[in-house]
């Protein structure tokens, strides 16, 4: 597409979708969000076309479309794999959606935009190697080294979640079942289902992430231990990505980097787990919010697009 008016990046998750509209200089002229259909793919496809034909009226022009999904498209078979929503795995989504806008898309791993948008401008900005991981509804990551998304042959790079918890205690075993068909995935413990589920199995009550913490904070103690119980867990999963990385900063994104108390809490007990005597490796917060991946959706087209 040439001479767009605008770009127009568009993040599709589990629970909402969301695009942002940016001018040629990655300024903010809107952005908009609606719930994702659940269990229904056609009616994503339209959503997002819904979305885009709103946008474009209203702006009164036409834009380059990027946009981030779960999961990420096969190599293989040019359909959509490895998504926690799973309606759209197994369907040619790329291509469906762009017979719905009448134009070429690009199109990543929402984790892959979240961590671009992270490194470019955001937390990881000035760093060489970056991990952006997503705790949300799903678990994910992107790898930015030096300014580039590390893709890879397989289309995969940056999915651990779906690694299994690093050191498992007996307890652990094995593990809650993964939409992946695997249990004890790192998803299954550090989502925020993940806690929801920790909560429920061991205190026996049915809170929402976001109770649980707010509980932990007056006071609660069983609250309090499942948000024990989960730092350290995320402790174990990140220290394996240190292991094998060594990124100079590691950016949370997704509901449960809202916690703040992680970036204090987390850093103190993954030690004893990395392979070194220090770990200079950084853990903070995103700086663009939980909107973070829509931006670098929308730089998936860049300048001279």
């Amino acid at each position: 597409m040439s001479h767009p008016d605008f770009r127009l990046g568009i993040d599709l998750g589990g629970t909402k979708i969301e695009i942002v509209a940016l001018d040629a200089q990655g300024r903010e002229l809107l952005r908009r969000r609606v719930p994702t259909p659940q269990g229904d793919y056609a009616a994503t496809v339209a959503a997002v076309a819904a979305l885009v034909a709103g946008v474009e009226l209203e702006l009164g022009g036409r834009g380059s479309v990027g946009i981030g999904t779960p999961g990420s498209i096969s190599r293989a078979t040019g359909l959509l794999r490895g998504s926690n929503s799973v309606c759209l795995n197994g369907r040619p989504f790329r291509q469906d959606l762009a017979n719905a806008l009448g134009r070429e898309i690009r199109i990543t791993n929402d984790a892959n935009c979240f961590a671009l948008s992270e490194a470019s401008d955001g937390a990881g900005a000035g760093a060489a190697v970056v991990f952006g991981a997503i705790l949300g509804t799903g678990v994910g990551a992107g790898i930015v080294v030096r300014g580039v998304v590390l893709d890879g042959p397989n289309a995969i790079a940056g999915e651990w979640g779906h690694n299994p918890l690093p050191w498992p205690r007996d307890d652990e075993r094995p593990g809650a079942m993964c939409f992946c068909g695997r249990p004890g995935c790192i998803e299954t413990w550090v989502s925020g289902t993940g806690i929801e589920r920790d909560h429920r199995q061991v205190a026996g009550a049915a809170l929402k992430a976001p109770e649980i913490v707010a509980r932990a904070a007056a006071g609660d103690a069983a609250c309090a231990a499942t948000l024990s119980r989960y730092e350290e867990r995320l402790a174990r999963a990140l220290a394996h990505v240190i292991n094998l990385l060594d990124p100079d900063v590691v950016v949370l994104g997704g509901g449960m980097s809202n916690v703040l108390r992680l970036y204090a809490e987390v850093p103190l007990l993954w030690g004893p787990w990395v392979f070194s005597d220090r770990v200079d490796t950084r853990l903070v917060r995103n700086l663009h919010g939980d909107s973070s991946g829509v931006r670098g959706a929308a730089w998936l087209w860049g300048a001279g697009t």
